[in-house]
């Protein structure tokens, strides 16, 4: 694995024929979640079993939150966010019980998210000029992955959110039939105290019924990536490294 800057961003590249991002195979683009280091999902690659000529990208989100999880007792790197949250709303809402409703907002600082990490994929593509490109995260990750998927018209061949959440309904559900046929896997704990298991499940059958390749994969858990949304996401890869 190497760290190499390609836009605005800080890349984690791994994977591919040099295990660094070489070869001319698929790309997969995963961004963190909130609070996470810049290298959170960085191990996902190895427990994959996926053709060896896949690469790799993890970028690092650009703002450094203070008063975050310290990592370092773990090796990791300090946290991050991809645009900044109300802490105290969600605190709020954890504390009562209650889940956020999201569907209505556009997050403060999610524009300006899409667009640095769009700049990072179109240095990533002239860097490694992928034969397929494969977009996902984890949490405000996965948020910004649906986001670049539903308001940009970038080429893509597959979306995977874990543990995300329904932004933007009036934004993003127009734009879904232009991505009619796209493959995408939604993954979500059923107990999930952060973000409702019912509006992933509400994306995906939104996404299925504008015509998009969608698997929804629940599972009984919190905020993660168990082994069941591993294997879907595995899945997905393989497919779509073959062609």
């Amino acid at each position: 694995m190497k760290i190499v800057k390609l836009g605005p961003l800080d890349v984690r590249l791994a994977g591919g024929t040099d295990r660094e991002g070489g070869g001319t195979g698929p790309l997969v683009v995963l961004f963190h979640g909130y609070g996470a280091p810049g290298d959170d999902l960085a191990g996902l690659y190895r427990g994959l079993d996926v053709d060896r000529a896949v690469r790799f990208a993890f970028p690092a989100a650009p703002h450094l939150l203070q008063g975050g999880f310290d990592f370092s007792a773990f090796g990791m790197g300090a946290p991050r966010a991809w645009w900044h949250i109300d802490i105290a709303a969600l605190e709020e809402a954890l504390a009562t019980g209650q889940h956020r409703d999201l569907t209505r907002s556009i997050p403060e600082g999610l524009p300006e998210a899409r667009a640095m990490a769009c700049e990072t994929l179109d240095a990533l593509e002239k860097e490694l000029s992928p034969s397929h490109v494969i977009l996902g995260g984890f949490s405000q990750g996965a948020m910004l992955a649906t986001s670049i998927a539903l308001e940009t018209e970038r080429k893509l061949d597959g979306l995977v959110a874990f543990s995300g959440t329904y932004l933007a309904e009036d934004v993003w559900k127009p734009r879904m039939p232009k991505r009619a046929g796209l493959r995408a896997v939604l993954t979500h704990g059923t107990h999930d105290p952060l973000l409702p298991f019912a509006l992933s499940e509400k994306l995906a059958r939104d996404l299925t019924e504008a015509g998009l390749r969608t698997r929804f994969v629940p599972f009984r858990g919190q905020h993660q990536i168990p082994p069941v949304a591993l294997a879907a996401f595995e899945q997905l890869v393989r497919e779509i490294a073959a062609g």
